[in-house]
């Protein structure tokens, strides 16, 4: 059985109507990213090629989670099997491992991209983002599976009560009651791998680039590069921070009603933001968009 969150019936509606309008926006926007990257031919470069990955895993996030999510603030109690509840799990792992990823990738582009420009198109040709696209999607794909493995051989007892909206490590391992240090364990340096080292390659990578555009005498010149990255960063910081909050540094007996509420920073805002911060700030983006729906409508006519 899970719980979902606990509140009164009027206030359920309220947020059912909030989540599902960011659900339909969510998906919108990065579908229209997507689109809009594989049909026009300007946007045929690395940095809007591994946006609309970002867009997928977005897509593969929410999908995983919020539809669950709004039934339970249909119903007081939702009904979920304990193989439904490890392939939530096992889904949600592959999609913030990917994003954690393509994040510091993204990071990367920008580097080559602003500190080595001269060098930059014979580094990021296609066969090289393909590469590191399916790399990212490999990783992201078997991250989570040695946890899933260890879940499976504990043993649950008493009433199964997932206090959370969806199927994560804590509420999960909370019913059991194997020992589950080995899991804890694995999972600690699991995520400390996944969460820090992308965040570290981030940190690198801007750091260079602020040593580079000091250099830039055009002020003009400055404010355009930091302005394309301000957004990045913005991102990174909500949701990398969240991350470490929850799955690196050690709780102590933090609880569940306040991992519920930090979680919904990168299940719900920042998908939502994705499309928003990335691309529709975007001018090359904005531009593409209304070439499409120009053509669009000459072809009505």
């Amino acid at each position: 059985m899970m719980i979902g969150f606990e509140a009164p019936r009027t206030f359920k509606a309220f947020l059912f109507v909030i989540f599902l309008i960011t659900y339909i926006f969510t998906i919108s926007g990065n579908f229209l990213i997507i689109t809009l990257v594989f049909t026009c031919k300007q946007l045929n470069t690395p940095m809007y090629f591994f946006l609309s990955n970002l867009s997928v895993c977005e897509i593969l996030l929410t999908t995983n989670i919020i539809p669950n999510m709004l039934y339970l603030l249909l119903v007081d109690h939702g009904v979920i099997s304990a193989s439904k509840c490890l392939t939530q799990f096992y889904f949600f792992g592959t999609a913030a491992t990917t994003e954690c990823l393509l994040l510091a990738v993204m990071a990367y582009d920008r580097y080559l991209a602003i500190c080595s420009p001269l060098h930059y198109t014979s580094i990021m040709d296609q066969r090289f983002c393909i590469c590191l696209s399916m790399s990212v999607w490999l990783i992201g794909l078997m991250a989570t599976i040695g946890t899933i493995i260890l879940m499976s051989s504990l043993q649950f007892c008493g009433t199964a009560v997932v206090n959370h909206y969806f199927c994560d490590r804590e509420p999960i391992l909370s019913l059991s009651c194997s020992d589950t240090n080995e899991v804890k364990i694995e999972a600690l340096v699991f995520s400390f791998f996944i969460t820090l080292w992308p965040f570290v390659a981030i940190i690198w990578s801007y750091a260079r680039i602020i040593l580079t555009v000091l250099r830039i005498t055009t002020l003009t010149e400055r404010y355009k590069i930091f302005s394309t990255c301000s957004s990045h960063v913005i991102v990174v910081c909500m949701y990398y921070g969240t991350l470490i909050i929850m799955y690196v540094v050690p709780s102590n007996g933090q609880s569940f009603n306040i991992n519920k509420l930090l979680s919904l920073l990168y299940i719900v805002v920042t998908p939502l933001l994705n499309p928003i911060i990335y691309s529709l700030r975007n001018l090359e983006l904005m531009n593409a968009l209304k070439k499409c729906v120009k053509k669009i409508s000459i072809d009505i006519n």
